[in-house]
């Protein structure tokens, strides 16, 4: 009822009998063009097209300051206290996207100014030394050595899993050491990253950072944030029940999966295949017209995103879609790969499924967006989905191995760092390592600082919680999911329809908390992960044994 009561606080359906909402609505339509505007010149910037509606960069960047202008005028002169509940909603939404991510001269966070040999540079502010750090990922990240060849990173992960001589698992790894270094430095306290921490905490102050941010979006402390992750971490730890293994090594071992379907996910059949997926999930990317950019180019960003073009919005009384790209650097094929991008169409089909008035045309909380993304990119691990949308399966055993492995080790990437934001005067190397040699089974080599693989840990400090506790929201959704609709692997035409009505579509109208005790009868929890790594365990998830989805009987 709580949720339903919210829903129904929209536009007024006479605006023009309350001066204060027709403010609002006023401000709404600036504040749609601003964010068109910036999504089409971060667009522009990718070199996906170098026009769009028949504007080229510099016409979009005077849209663009026009429009900001504009909109900080209208927002200036609207007073929250005579607003219903719902529009004083929307202008404090307006106002902190205004504030967080518009800024007055355009920037695309995907294209930072700066340079990765600015990351040395002892004067930077905070957003000046990320964007250098971003840049390392972009310049090394994206044109790793190995074997007279450059491979980027992506690439380079997915052939650890595959490579059979050690030694040559080996070369690759440490053929990324200059991206390590380079966001490392010397091991020291002038290193960039121990640098970017402190500047990081210090501009939390009083907000939280994004481990907060995340503990709030379900509900919970960062204290209990923490613990939950230890938790997981301990539970994969007992369910492995194996030796240690080297970093370089550690891949291969959990890669069985990705090796035996590399013959079946050649990368030219992502594409296909994923479409054929989300068709049968109810949601036909092709009629959605999600936009594709997948190709590797020198320059591109490093990682894997989907963003919005242009923003669903009413047009002369009639819905006009939102338009969504989605960016990556697909140079090899493999099992890995083709579950990202599979995570990234979940982004694609989140955000074509809002709908509402535009200051809340947006996602929710990141730790939502990335769960959610998750929720059907999971399945391509599970044998069913290999069988039908690949022709061959992996071993369950194997399959499951290869997904907790990867999901894990963003686990330890979250506890990572919510250690280091609580204490950014230690030593990340040391940090790691720990948590790596306890819980993964990983052979110490605390001279090296190759947890520094992960750009959005320079990027975005803290990001890696929507990643790591978003698992714990991932398996939650999916069993929520499976109790309405049944089983969804290899498909269920009302899962698109269903998820938009009970999740995606609200965008940043409901808070995500209410949104989530709405749609889950109760508090998150971590129980549902936890059941799935119990999968893992010895004597579960061998070849012949049944399972019912991913409810442990």
């Amino acid at each position: 009822m709580m949720l339903a009561a919210l829903l129904a606080l929209k536009l007024p359906a006479c605006a023009a009998e309350d001066p204060a909402s027709t403010r609002v609505a006023a401000a709404e339509a600036i504040y749609a063009d601003l964010a068109d505007s910036y999504g089409i010149l971060s667009t522009i910037d990718s070199d996906l097209f170098a026009t769009y509606q028949g504007k080229d960069r510099r016409a979009w960047e005077g849209v663009y300051r026009e429009k900001r202008s504009k909109l900080t005028t209208a927002l200036s002169q609207i007073s929250a206290s005579s607003l219903s509940r719902i529009d004083a909603r929307a202008v404090e939404v307006m106002n902190r996207h205004l504030r967080d991510d518009f800024p007055e001269q355009f920037s695309d966070q995907n294209a930072p100014p700066e340079h990765c040999h600015d990351a040395q540079r002892q004067d930077l502010s905070v957003e000046s030394l990320e964007g250098a750090l971003h840049s390392c990922f972009t310049e090394l990240a994206n044109n790793i050595e190995f074997e007279g060849k450059r491979v980027t990173r992506v690439s380079a992960l997915g052939m650890l899993e595959e490579i059979g001589e050690e030694a040559r698992r080996k070369k690759l790894f440490y053929a990324m050491e200059p991206l390590w270094n380079a966001v490392d430095g010397k091991h020291d306290a002038a290193s960039p990253y121990r640098r970017l921490l402190p500047l990081v905490v210090a501009a939390a102050e009083g907000q939280g950072t994004r481990v907060d941010a995340g503990a709030k979006t379900i509900g919970v402390s960062s204290q209990e944030v923490e613990r939950w992750l230890e938790q997981i971490l301990d539970a994969w730890r007992q369910a492995e029940g194996r030796e240690m293994v080297e970093p370089w090594n550690y891949f291969y071992r959990s890669g069985e999966a990705s090796r035996l379907l590399s013959g079946v996910t050649p990368k030219d059949s992502f594409v296909p295949v994923i479409q054929r997926y989300y068709r049968d999930l109810g949601a036909d990317l092709q009629e959605l017209g999600v936009l594709y950019d997948l190709e590797a180019r020198p320059g591109k960003a490093p990682l894997a995103y989907t963003d919005f073009v242009t923003r669903g919005r009413i047009v002369d009384g009639k819905w006009r879609p939102s338009v969504v790209h989605i960016s990556g650097s697909y140079a090899t094929g493999g099992l890995g790969l083709l579950n990202e991008l599979v995570h990234e169409n979940g982004h694609a089909v989140y955000e074509m499924a809002i709908h509402v008035r535009p200051a809340f045309m947006d996602v929710t909380a990141a730790l939502f967006d990335e769960a959610f993304a998750d929720v059907p990119s999971w399945n391509t691990y599970e044998p069913s989905w290999q069988r039908k949308y690949l022709g061959q399966a992996a071993p369950e055993a194997a399959s499951l191995r290869d997904l907790f492995s990867s999901v894990m080790l963003d686990v330890a990437w979250a506890l990572f760092e919510c250690r280091m934001l609580r204490s950014p005067s230690a030593d990340p190397n040391g940090v790691w390592t720990d948590i790596t040699s306890r819980y993964l089974h990983i052979v110490r080599h605390p001279e090296i600082s190759w947890w520094a693989m992960r750009g959005q840990l320079v990027e975005m400090p803290g990001y890696m919680v929507n990643y790591g506790l978003g698992s714990v929201l991932t398996a939650d959704i999916r069993q929520r999911t499976r109790e309405a609709l049944g089983a969804f692997e290899t498909g269920n035409p009302r899962w698109y329809s269903w998820t938009s009505e009970h999740l995606l579509r609200f965008g940043e109208e409901v808070d995500t908390p209410t949104l989530l005790r709405q749609f889950l009868g109760r508090p998150v929890s971590p129980q549902a992960l936890l059941d799935q790594i119990r999968r893992v365990a010895p004597g579960r998830g061998a070849p012949g044994t049944r399972h019912s989805g991913f409810k442990i009987e």
